[in-house]
């Protein structure tokens, strides 16, 4: 199978790797949901060699994940689980974090909420969730640009679209979850990290 490849994963990388490298300071194991093409999953494997990532997709993006991953032959990358965010069947954890970039404006909402209250079963008190992507900030569009990719998106399918941060916040904070950071990143993205409290 031909590797898919995503000019915006290229572009994004080195500033969301330069975002999360303190963010998952200390951390293990990490869950990426959503892995797409697999490009960030190869990309911040090789710069954080001590850490593993778990990719995880739909059954249908898995062989294009797969063919970054044996290219790259990253003995800390591992092949991707089966994972629909918003279902109830995750695998088992504990993660000492989470990551997903680009997903929230995808989903329906309900999905959003699935992956949030699956998130809060497989993430390690002290753990930290990381989501990039592009969020509306109380209800208002942060530039022209997200406001045009919000309105493609909605044309593509209704239940797309842009989310604003505090309805994404309102869901970490019901799973005990604390915002750590919000940053500001290239092309009028953010990167939001929430930590879980130790127990």
């Amino acid at each position: 199978m031909k590797k898919q490849f995503s000019p915006a994963c290229e572009r994004n990388r080195e500033p969301i790797l330069a975002a999360l490298r303190p963010l998952l300071d200390g951390c293990r194991s990490v869950l990426e949901i959503g892995s797409g093409t697999g490009q960030h999953a190869v990309y911040f494997g090789a710069a954080l060699p001590g850490l593993t990532w778990q990719t995880s997709d739909l059954p249908a993006n898995h062989a294009g994940i797969v063919e970054w991953l044996r290219e790259a032959g990253l003995p800390n990358v591992l092949p991707p689980l089966t994972l629909d965010a918003g279902s109830s069947d995750w695998p088992a954890g504990p993660f000492d974090a989470v990551y997903t970039a680009n997903t929230c404006h995808i989903m329906s909402w309900a999905e959003v909420e699935g992956m949030f209250r699956g998130i809060g079963r497989v993430l390690a008190p002290g753990g930290m969730l990381c989501i990039y992507g592009p969020f509306n900030r109380n209800g208002q569009y942060t530039a022209p640009s997200n406001a045009r990719f919000d309105a493609s998106l909605k044309a593509q399918a209704p239940h797309m679209g842009l989310r604003n941060m505090e309805d994404i916040d309102a869901l970490a904070r019901a799973q005990q979850l604390t915002l750590a950071a919000d940053l500001a990143l290239p092309a009028n993205n953010s990167l939001l990290a929430w930590r879980r409290a130790c127990r």
